[in-house]
């Protein structure tokens, strides 16, 4: 489609000599190859006892075009989500990642379909990017049967293949996904593990302990440390001695990533992978983003940082003007082009979302269902009271 557009215009252009034909021109020509090269800058990595990754990335055109729709969908599936909760149809605990959505995109890209990811409770984009529908996913918040987690499990809860949530216990999935990694070494697979955390969850302890084991057996994992400056209400400098994140491996590498550059994240997983696959040990990334909501629905985000702040870093950082901007600097999309691309994922996350609407509630029933692997149930299990009592 964007070859054909290119040509379209390209016999429409200005006179030779104008600045748009000059420019039309050299899309078309690039667009021969289908691939387009991109310098990041130097300030997009920073390395601790390692060399950092190439900051110009090569990728096919269709590939870059398809990173931003992915992020288009990603924010427009948590904007659905922020609407339903206020309109008391999503209730409870709600983690939504609007602002940092370079994350789970850029890292997706990087990865095979073997690789695992697993996150803490702010887990919606990655839940969609490993291949749930936006629909299951919508479904899940709102307690329905039809969601990821048949309605059971909500916004901290969700599962898709190769992603092991989804985790409410702050740290906790960080040794979980070591043991991934664990798996994936002692089974001879090419492929290696992506344990999450945010830098709330940097100071404990059995990420540490993660660390240690992970080196010690040189399992193939990345430690990723969202960095989004504040532990639900308390910002990073306040809560930690170190902030530099990538270093506190110490005898792990490190590398701090800009992580409202969605390129920049997929060329950080991509050296990463590598790094853990050909067997040189686990890798500590650092990803620099920010979250424009509050710590979760609940949280107005307003009571510890500065609305000036926030449309600050919604005005010079937001990962997805930014590289919309790029795409067009580089030639690869036109503004019309992504234009209809930003009305697709409104139209097809609505869509969705009224998919979810429909969903019917579980019926109670369903509450005794997936407690034990079938075939492994005890005999019965308590209710309330006595006569709750369910029998296998």
């Amino acid at each position: 489609m964007l070859r054909s557009a290119t040509f379209a215009a390209l016999r429409v252009a200005k006179p030779a000599g104008s600045k748009g034909a000059l420019f039309q021109a050299a899309r078309a020509m690039s667009s021969e190859s289908d691939s387009v090269s991109i310098d990041l800058g130097k300030s997009v990595f920073e390395g601790y006892n390692i060399e950092v990754p190439d900051t110009t990335v090569t990728l096919s055109r269709k590939d870059a075009v398809s990173m931003y729709q992915a992020m288009q969908e990603v924010r427009r599936l948590e904007m659905a989500a922020d609407s339903s909760y206020k309109h008391k149809l999503i209730r409870g605990f709600c983690h939504l990642c609007t602002g940092q959505e370079a994350v789970p995109v850029g890292m997706e890209r990087a990865l095979t379909a073997e690789d695992a990811i697993i996150t803490a409770y702010r887990c919606h984009g990655f839940t969609y990017m490993r291949g749930a529908s936006a629909s299951g996913i919508l479904a899940e918040l709102m307690g329905r049967r039809s969601g990821v987690s048949k309605g059971k499990g909500g916004s901290m809860h969700m599962y898709a293949p190769n992603f092991y949530g989804g985790n409410g216990i702050v740290g906790a999935q960080v040794p979980l996904g070591a043991g991934i990694a664990f798996a994936q070494k002692y089974n001879n697979k090419q492929a290696c593990s992506v344990a999450l955390y945010g830098d709330g969850a940097a100071n404990q302890g059995q990420v540490f302990e993660a660390f240690n084991m992970a080196k010690l057996w040189d399992l193939p994992v990345m430690f990723v440390c969202e960095n989004n400056k504040y532990g639900m209400g308390t910002s990073a400098s306040r809560a930690a001695a170190n902030t530099d994140y990538y270093t506190r491996g110490q005898y792990i590498p490190g590398i701090r990533v800009n992580g409202m550059d969605v390129l920049a994240v997929r060329q950080a997983i991509a050296f990463g992978r590598k790094w853990a696959i050909e067997g040189n040990g686990p890798l500590v990334l650092e990803m620099k983003t920010y979250r424009y909501g509050g710590h979760s629905m609940s949280d107005p985000g307003t009571t510890y940082r500065t609305r000036e702040e926030i449309q600050h870093m919604r005005s010079t950082s937001d990962p997805i003007m930014g590289y919309k901007q790029r795409l067009l600097d580089n030639g690869v999309a036109t503004e019309e082009e992504l234009k209809v691309i930003e009305k697709q994922a409104k139209h097809f996350i609505d869509s969705e979302l009224a998919k979810a609407k429909a969903e019917p509630e579980p019926p109670a029933s369903d509450l005794w269902n997936d407690v034990y692997v079938k075939g492994s149930e005890v005999p019965y299990l308590r209710g309330r009271v006595p006569e709750e009592t369910h029998h296998y």
